[in-house]
This record gives structure tokens, sequence and C-alpha cells, in this order.
């Protein structure tokens, strides 16, 4: 099982602020110049100019992944050069100048793509930093990472890595964070310290240093691996939780050495006797000393620019092999296809992907209930395209291929999202590992605590942890996760107690888990030749158009004469109960019928391994796709943890971006381990904050909620206490804010502006809670910031936008104001005397006055359902400066950690369980 193709990086998809435009590269670039046109290929690598150099940057993007043939017309993204200075967190545009920088004056000139008329920049070159003169290739470094050029991804807003999005401060986080990945890819062996760039960054910048650098490497952008240097650092006596890893495939294994070096207790559960899940090399011999490495399953490294992997391989001072473009096909009787004829098939090929995704488009909603093949077969008559039965077969491979890339039939496959992928192609070779992925696996699995054979029946998780219960023995741990292929969780032989939400049971029944199988065969010698690494094989019934339809040759890379042929689409799942001989002699009899006809004798094989992992109950299939009904969203949803940070999930089809690749798989292990990491920081904070002595006598959520029974300062939906005994404009107040049905609306008698972003902000937060249901947010901020709040004309709104906008503060939730809040209420209570305070059950009744009896509990169900995953903090002004599809998704992701509705501590932890 091979997982499939090029599915790389994101960030094509999210670049609107950069100018690209799309064109076709000249056919002799970087190329053979003696080689056939027709033929050529674009290599899918960046091309970085001189720094000096205004030519653009190139790097082409394959329509789809395609690995069983070279892709003949690529498109390729162009991105203007931009020097130290051109980045803009405000512009929607990158300058595009000479690296001849002014201290006081600069005029950046962009290529408007769609007016295709010059606009000027205005200078901001006094506040951006310089690092040096390399600025255009670390972003393209950072991009094959998975960052934007020039803007933050939704991880790192959620993540709070600046305090205000947008602006100069962006701008040098943004350089600050390409320096550093690029710095780490210069030696990935090497641990980078925080220490490397002290120097080379100004002063005033080294608290983004500390936001970049420390998100960099709790998330595991750099410094992961198996190199020495990161080995070293694994803490011999973890002090931070226990997690339990269920599965030792890349998903698990990264997870378990990236939550290791975080200080975690890691016990791996593994049902298979080995490592590596879908990756799995095996040892082929015979006799007069031939063996041959072979990968039965993931096999090819799709991508390499980004790909973690390829970083990996890099550590273990491992060459890739690129697998070369040559791929001749052949008929039934054995012949060569006739290169003209091949041509204008795949031409036509293209043509009715090209017409499917135009009518996608013009289908709307529509196409999400339609099947790709049934668009390709409908197109196919309707243009007459593959008239003769010779091109039908030939169009049928073309089919198989595409099969083989999905690991899904083209009829279960979505018209509208099958290629949703797309965007997120790392760029780079396709490589093999000499000797086999399972290298990579072994060193992932060094030193990491995993128990085989043991197969998991339940997971239980609550407030309290997690059991993960494999046969009769209990695991238990604070944390678990979740590895395990979409196959088994289809089939439900893993009980999770409770069921998991329907939201996510909805997601894993609709994405599509497809199959591909293989051949292994080790031959006595390599008669097919060592100039290509792939050839095909042509079928006359459509049926088994999958079967044998394509060969790898490992000779190069494998230790010995290894030749693989692959079985796809409906020919791979009636390849489960064929005959192991049958399938051997049915494969001999193809290759004598190419080979035997030029006078090379086809041995038999010393040794053949056929794979079944569709029967195989570890996986139960081999790889994702997007079936009819799914979207990329599901994917999403599938990664998406349970129980309030108890239960994590991670595996190739928990990844919109890479689904089905060993990288995608490797990614969302340190993905997850990121995610465990926050959630662990953040009930160890809660416990250190509840176990504080100022929480003996009273929570200060209930005393907060005391002394806003009469706030010092009260307008529109704000609210504001501070220390009575000192008049320092300076001093520290508490704002509150208010989020409450219709009725709390500005009176003030200002029309609002129907296009402020503040407006559909309020909505969208009414939106996500009872209307009866009160929402408290609170800041910091100074006597005299509260007095300029209280004088801002315009209603909520307005003062909203103010505070976020002109006073740069976030609003968080009771939980986010942290210790020095604490210290400012108890200060505030004990200057306001003798108060008798009200009880936690008063604070929880102002809150929640309008509840009828037993609709409490129906309530918070209801809000535990809406919000998807507490993230860390994120200020409200995100919300203002993103884009209205945004704003929803941000609030989703945030509302659990920084809202407060006023209820009592316990109640708040009932909603966490």
């Amino acid at each position: 099982m091979n997982p499939p193709s090029d599915l790389p990086d994101d960030q094509f998809a999210s670049f609107p602020p950069i100018p690209f435009s799309l064109f076709v590269p000249q056919d002799n670039l970087n190329s053979n110049p003696n080689s056939d046109p027709a033929s050529t290929t674009i290599p899918n690598s960046i091309q970085i100019p001189s720094p000096s150099s205004s030519q653009l940057l190139s790097f082409s993007v394959p329509k789809k992944r395609r690995r069983g043939r070279p892709q003949r017309s690529s498109t390729s993204f162009q991105i203007p050069h931009f020097p130290i200075g051109t980045l803009n967190g405000k512009s929607d545009n990158f300058g595009s100048s000479s690296t001849s920088i002014s201290a006081n004056s600069i005029k950046h000139t962009v290529e408007n793509p769609n007016s295709l008329t010059q606009t000027t920049v205005p200078d901001i070159s006094d506040e951006i930093i310089v690092i040096n003169k390399e600025s255009t290739a670390e972003a393209l470094i950072a991009l094959t990472a998975g960052f934007p050029a020039d803007s933050l991804t939704d991880e790192e807003i959620d993540a709070g890595v600046l305090s205000v999005i947008g602006g100069i401060e962006q701008v040098n986080y943004i350089l600050i964070r390409n320096h550093i990945i690029a710095k780490w890819r210069e030696n990935v062996s090497n641990w980078v310290t925080k220490e490397m760039f002290v120097d080379s960054i100004p002063q005033q910048c080294h608290t983004l240093l500390d936001a970049a650098y420390n998100y960099l490497v709790s998330h595991g952008y750099i410094n992961f691996g198996v190199a020495p240097a990161i080995k070293d650092k694994i803490p011999a006596d973890p002090g931070k939780p226990s997690v339990v890893v269920i599965g030792a495939g890349l998903a698990g294994l990264a997870a378990a050495r990236q939550l290791m070096r975080l200080g975690f207790k890691v016990t791996v559960l593994e049902g298979r006797k080995r490592a590596g899940g879908r990756v799995y090399t095996k040892k082929m011999e015979g006799g007069n000393r031939v063996f041959a490495a072979a990968d039965l399953g993931g096999s090819v490294l799709t991508g390499t620019l980004g790909n973690p992997l390829g970083i990996v391989a890099r550590q273990l001072g491992s060459s890739l092999h690129k697998v070369r473009d040559k791929c001749p096909l052949y008929s039934l009787d054995g012949k060569p296809v006739d290169p003209d004829m091949d041509m204008k098939v795949e031409i036509a090929f293209n043509r009715l992907l090209d017409k499917a995704s135009r009518l996608r488009q013009l289908m709307g909603d529509v196409s999400v209930d339609v099947s790709l093949g049934a668009a390709l077969e409908t197109f196919r008559q309707v243009y007459g395209d593959a008239v003769n039965a010779e091109e039908m077969n030939l169009f049928n491979w073309h089919l198989a291929n595409l099969e083989y890339a999905n690991a899904g039939l083209l009829s279960k496959l979505s018209l509208a999202f099958w290629d949703q992928d797309d965007p997120y192609d790392m760029g780079g070779d396709h490589c093999f590992l000499p000797g086999g992925n399972g290298r990579l696996v072994q060193a992932l699995a060094e030193n990491v605590p995993i128990l085989y054979e043991k197969t998991v029946n339940t997971v239980r998780y609550g407030s309290d942890g997690v059991q993960v219960i494999a046969g009769s023995q209990v695991f238990e741990g604070d944390m678990a996760l979740c590895t395990v292929p979409l196959g088994v969780l289809k089939s439900g032989t893993i009980k999770f107690i409770p069921e998991l939400p329907q939201r996510k049971l909805d997601g894993i029944k609709r994405l599509g888990f497809g199959l591909l199988n293989k051949v292994a065969m080790l031959f006595p010698y390599v008669f097919w030749g060592t100039d290509l690494d792939t050839f095909g094989h042509l079928s006359d019934d459509p049926s088994r158009r999958g079967e044998f339809f394509l060969f790898y040759s490992y000779a190069t890379v494998a230790g010995g004469p290894l030749l693989i042929a692959l079985v796809a689409g409906e020919a791979a799942h009636k390849f489960e109960s064929m005959p192991p001989t049958d399938a051997v002699t049915r494969v001999i009899q193809i290759l004598k019928g190419i080979y035997e006809p030029q006078g090379i004798n086809v041995p038999e094989p010393i040794q053949t391994v056929c794979t079944r992992w569709g029967s195989d109950p570890f996986s139960l299939g081999s790889y994702s796709n997007v079936a009819v009904g799914a979207s990329g969203d599901d994917y999403d949803i599938l990664a998406e943890n349970v129980g309030d940070g108890r239960l994590f999930f991670a595996g190739e089809a928990t990844t919109r971006r890479y689904p089905a690749t060993m990288h995608g798989a490797f990614l969302t292990g340190l993905r997850e381990a990121a995610n465990m990491f926050h959630y662990a920081n953040a009930r160890a904070s809660r416990i250190k904050v509840n176990r504080s002595p100022s929480k003996n006598a009273h929570s200060c959520a209930s005393l907060l909620a005391d002394l806003f029974r009469e706030p010092d300062l009260e307008f529109g939906s704000f609210s504001v206490i501070f220390g009575r005994k000192s008049a320092d404009p300076k001093s520290t107040a508490i704002l509150r804010v208010v989020f409450d049905e219709p009725r709390k609306k500005s009176h003030e008698g200002s029309k609002l502006d129907q296009q402020h972003s503040n407006k559909l902000l309020f909505q969208q937060l009414q939106s996500h809670f009872n209307q009866q249901q009160q929402l408290h947010v609170y800041t910091l901020l100074s006597r005299q910031q509260a007095l300029e709040l209280r004088e801002v004309r315009g209603g909520d709104e307005m003062r909203l936008n103010y505070l976020c906008e002109k006073l740069g503060v976030k609003l968080v939730g009771r939980k986010g104001l942290g210790p020095t809040a604490d210290s400012v209420i108890a200060s505030i209570k004990a200057e306001r005397g003798n108060r008798k305070p009200t009880s936690t059950s008063l604070a929880l009744k102002s809150g929640t006055s309008k509840l009828k009896t037993g609709t409490l509990k129906r309530k918070l169900i209801r809000r535990a359902k809406v919000v998807r995953s507490s993230n860390a903090l994120t200020p409200i002004s995100n919300l203002i400066n993103g884009k209205a599809s945004e704003e929803s998704k941000t609030i989703n992701q945030s509302l659990p950690d920084t809202m407060d509705s006023g209820q009592s501590q316990s109640e708040m932890s009932n909603l966490k369980q």
C-alpha cells in the first residue's frame, strides 16, 4: 500500500496577499536540450535568484499527484523576489525591488494580477528589522514548511504569538520565524538554540524572537527527528503527565518522540509485532546471497522540498533516489504503446479532468453528491475521446493511475473535493529511500517504549484522564492519542466510552478509505534494465484496468533485483481473494509478454510476497480519500480532540493538507504532541491557581463576580473596577465586557456602520449562546485607558473597536487574566472593606437567573457541543482584522478558554467534562 502522492504544503491556497500569475514554463527549462519536448517535465524545484535579481521565483505544481507517470505540463506560480523590508503585514502586496534599501524612503512597485498596473506601497523601511539579505529565500523555505509568506497561520494565531495581529510587529515576527526555520534547515543534525539569534536580532524584537522560537520548537517545526543532538534533549526523568499512544505508525512514533522530548511519560501500544503500521519494509532473500528490501506499504517520499521525512533521512545520512520520469507503457500484446497515441490520449484525459473541474464550479453545491467517475465518463462519451479499442485501453490505464493516486474507485470519489489537497504541494522530487522506509521507522522507534501485540478494544476518557484497554490489560494516563487508520475507526472495533461525538462519527463515515495492493518479486538478476524506475501495462477489461497496471523497479535502491507490481481500483479488492500463486503467474505472463519478444529471458522469481491490506485487521485498507458526500472539512473533524483535551487523534486521515501520505501522518503526530502539550500546561495552570492562597476562602471567579456587582464605571456593556485608594492614571483596572441578549444593544443614538466587522462579531458571539445566557470577557488596562474608553461614542461596537484597535488589548476569559489579575482582585477586595462576599451559588444565580430548573445541564451540553476545541487564547482583535469566514472559525477554536458565563468554578469544571 503506497500512501499517495505529492500532497504537500499548504501555502498556495492562502496566497491572496501575494500577486501571482499562471504561466506555462518553457520546454527547455532545466531539461535536457536533446530530449523530446513532448516528454519534457518541469522539475518540482524552487529556483532562487540572486538577491539583486528581479526575476521571478517559480516552482511548478502538479495538477494532481500522479506518481505512475511524469506530469507533462505543470502549473507554476511566480512569486516576485522581495528583499528585507518588503513584507508588509497590512498590505495585500509583496514589494518587488532591488536589495538596496534606503533608510528614509523606499517605494515598492508590485504587479497587480488583475489590472496589470503599478501600485505604490508606503514607506515602512524604518520600522522593519534587517536580519540578512536572504529574506526571499528564507520565506520560500518557510513556505515549504507550511507557513504563508506574509501572514500568520491559524495555529500561530491560536497560540497567541502576537498580542495584535497585523502591522509592523507581525512583519518582524514573520522575518524572525522564517530566519529560524532556514537556520535549522542549514544543518538539521544540530539543535538550534535561541541564543544563536540574539546578536542578529535587535533588542526591541527579542520578545518576538521568544515567541517565534518557542512556537517552532513546541510545534515540531524545528529541532525534530532522530539526530543525536535532538535525542540528547529527551529528559531522563519525565516530569509532565502520562500519555498512552495507540498505534506505532509514523503518526504515533512522531508524537511519542516529541512528547518524550517535551517531558511526558509515554507508553505506545501496538497491535502488530512490529512498528511502522502501513509503512513496512520486508527483507526478501534467496540463494546465492540475493536479497532486497521491499517496501510493501508506503514507499514514495513525495515532494521532498519540505518533506519532514526527507529531513529525517538527512539526519540518518541517507541520500534519496529520485524516481525518474521515464515510464513507457506496453499494450496487451507486449508491444510499446505508440508515443503519438500515448500523447493524444493523455491530452484528452487531462482535458476531461479540466472539464470536470469547470463542471463542478457551475454545479455548485450539487457537485458534492456527484462522483468524479460519472463526470469523466459522461464527458468522454459526449466528446468522443478514446474512440478505438487501443485508445480506450490507454484511457483506462490513466483512470487506473488516478485510482492508485487516491486509493479509491472513481465511482466513489467526490467530484467536488477529490483533489482538495492539491494546493498544498510541497514541491520537489518524488524519491525512494535506499534500503526502504523501514529505516525511518527503525530510527523513530529507537528508545520509544512500545508494547507490541497489544490490540486495543476500548478507550475510556473523562475529566480525570483516560483508560485504554487491550485485552485484559488496562493502561491509564492523563491523555491518550489514537493513531489507528481510518479503516479501523470505520469498523468500530475500538469502543469509545463515552461514544465519540456524532459530528466525528459522521466524518468517519463520510470519508473514503481505499485500497492498494502489491506483488513484490525478487529475481536472480535484473532483466528489465536499470535505466527506468517505472513502466506500465494496459488491460482490455475495464474492471481489471488496475491489475498490475504499473511496475516499480527497486533494483537501484533495494540492494537487489526487486520488482513490484501494483494493483489498484476494483482489481485491488478482487486481489484480496486471489490465490497468491495465481497472482504471481499472471504477473510473470505480463512480464514475459513484454520482454521475451525483445529476446530477453524472464526468469522465475526467487521469492514473492502479495499484500492484503484490506484484510489486515490493523489497517482494513490503505489510505483515505474524499468520497462522494465528504469534503476536506471531514479531515479537520477527525483531527478534533474530545473530552476537553483528554483524547486526541492523529494519522493521515486527520490532515486535509497531506492526506494519504507518509509525511502527512508524521506531521499530524507532531501537531498533536503540540496540542497535548498545550492542554497539559493549561490544566497545570488551573491547578496552580486553584491551590493559590487567595483561593482558600473564596475563588477568584466568585470574588470577581461580587466586585462587579458594584462597578466603579459602567457604560453600555462595559464595566470597570479599580482600586479606590489610588488615583494614579496608570494604576491597574479590570474591564469586563458582557455579551448578552439583543436588549444590550446600544441606544446612544449613533447609527452603526453596517459594514463594521464588530457588528458581525457581536452577532456571531450571540449566535453561539442562548440569548438568555450572559458571556463575560475581561482585560487589564490602566485607569486612564478606562476613562478614555468611556468617552468613545458610537455604541459598544465602536468601543470594542477602540479597545482592540487603538489600545491593542486582548479580551479573554476569567482564566486567561493570569496571576497579575489575581493580585489586583485581592487588592480591590481588601480596599472595599467588610462587605460580605457573595456566595458561589449567588454568583451562579446572577449569571443564569432566567434558566429554569433542570435546564442548566442542557445549556452546558449545548455549549460544549458548539465549541470545537479549546486552543490558546486568541485576541478578539484577530476577529476584527480577519475575514468574515475566518471570524467564525477563530471564535469556535478559542471560545472554551476565553469565555466565562458567570458560572462558579465547579460548574465550569462540569462544562469541561
